[in-house]
């Protein structure tokens, strides 16, 4: 128990606060609605409305265990509680998803091809700033009274207010893997300036994920967590700021060039993604991996890619966590359908499968677990925290670790900056 209180600390964020007003359902309407038509502060209506729909859902489809997971556990229950088909749409990039919303837009479609993104960070900001999200809706799901709105890790995306355009999925931290049968645990590092002295005093034995590749938000997020040390703290970063980017980022180049020598292959080549770099320590190539995965090591192990011996670790600070959303644009032909499958994603019984290794997502809860009042919820969840195992990190330590990510504008800054100062140099 005393681990399960730890990790719900972790998975809310460290933030308390009592829970906002939820919007209640209102009483069913006398006459049933028109195919399609819904009120959205009448459940039973979205309900009706969502009934024998298909919901596009486009998310990214890197993940063979992330898409078997959504295909077996949503595209189930959404087929037999609701009478709703899943079409799970599998990108490379959220921001394809993106550019499909923004080029109906210039062609004028009223009507779009996109229910549901799962997305964050500077893709939401896009279709935030372009006003192409559906308004007004986050808040008003029945299982959103279990999310902390209160906390600003949920209520900010990279920076930006989620301004009830967006309904939490999942939450994630950056964490780092080795193997305790090759390096004791006394022996890791545990800070930036730490790491640099271990790679060099053990040349080719580390490397981090390409920041500009396909898989590159682990290795943006590995960047600006040597940012986050290197400027003093994290929360400067929090909104964009120019002056401060431009007084920071010349140490941020030269700590990256210090180190690169020492990497695997010299820093000639990074690893693509987290599948790549997983390769590479499973096959003794580098010591050390990365994760954002609340099971650490777990998944992996299961995956039979890594060895029991794995384990998850942190660093002592600046280690970055944030939630991700689903997201509903403008012109979704099936907005009702996506409201009941934004609305299944928050409960419990999901929320407690999804952190289990043996189902693949691993990632945290998106829900404050203080908030579930059913007993038999409350005690899945309960459970599903206890398997997590000696793989994944010490949930004292992330919550002693954990920061914020950076505001949205500063991705784009940090993988072009990466690519000019750092790969091409």
């Amino acid at each position: 128990m005393k681990r399960f209180v730890f990790l719900l600390v972790v998975l809310t964020m460290l933030l308390a606060a009592c829970a906002p007003s939820v919007a209640t359902s209102q009483p069913a309407a006398t006459n049933p609605p028109v195919a399609g038509e819904f009120d959205i502060n009448n459940w039973d209506s979205v309900l009706a409305a969502a009934k024998g729909q298909t919901v596009n859902w486009y998310i990214w489809g890197g993940s063979d265990s992330i898409n078997a997971y959504v295909d077996n556990f949503y595209g189930k229950a959404l087929k037999e509680r609701y009478d709703i088909t899943l079409n799970r749409v599998p990108i490379a990039d959220t921001a394809d998803a993106v550019n499909q919303v923004l080029s109906e837009k210039q062609a004028g479609k009223e009507v779009g091809a996109v229910d549901l993104i799962w997305i964050n960070g500077e893709n939401f900001f896009t279709l935030k700033q372009a006003s192409l999200l559906y308004p007004d809706w986050a808040q008003k799901l029945p299982n959103s009274a279990l999310v902390n709105w209160d906390n600003p890790a949920i209520n900010l995306d990279f920076g930006h207010p989620v301004d009830n355009l967006e309904s939490p999925w999942s939450s994630a931290q950056f964490q780092f893997v080795y193997d305790s049968a090759r390096i004791k645990a006394d022996e890791l590092p545990r800070s930036y300036a730490a790491l640099k002295d271990w790679a060099c005093a053990n040349p080719g034995r580390f490397t981090y994920v390409d920041p500009t590749g396909s898989g590159g938000f682990l290795g943006a997020r590995f960047i600006k967590g040597a940012l986050y040390e290197l400027s003093g703290g994290a929360e400067q970063w929090q909104k964009f700021d120019q002056s401060v980017w431009d007084k920071h980022a010349p140490a941020l180049w030269a700590y990256l060039n210090e180190l690169e020598p020492c990497l695997w292959r010299g820093g000639e080549t990074y690893p693509k993604d987290e599948s790549e770099l997983v390769t590479l320590f499973a096959n003794s190539e580098v010591d050390f991996s990365m994760t954002h995965d609340i099971t650490g090591a777990g998944r992996w192990i299961a995956d039979g890619r890594m060895p029991a011996t794995a384990r998850a670790f942190v660093f002592d600070k600046f280690m970055i966590g944030d939630f991700n959303y689903v997201a509903i644009p403008l012109n979704a032909p099936n907005k009702a359908a996506a409201l009941v499958l934004a609305n299944l994603l928050l409960d419990p019984e999901f929320q407690a499968a999804q952190i289990l290794p043996e189902n693949g997502f691993g990632l945290g809860y998106a829900i404050d677990v203080t908030r579930v009042t059913d007993a038999a919820a409350l005690t899945a969840l309960e459970a599903a925290a206890t398997k997590l195992g000696d793989s994944a990190t010490a949930a004292a330590d992330l919550a002693r670790s954990l920061v914020g990510d950076s505001a949205a504008e500063y991705q784009p800054i940090i993988k072009d900056g990466w690519a000019g100062n750092v790969l091409q140099k």
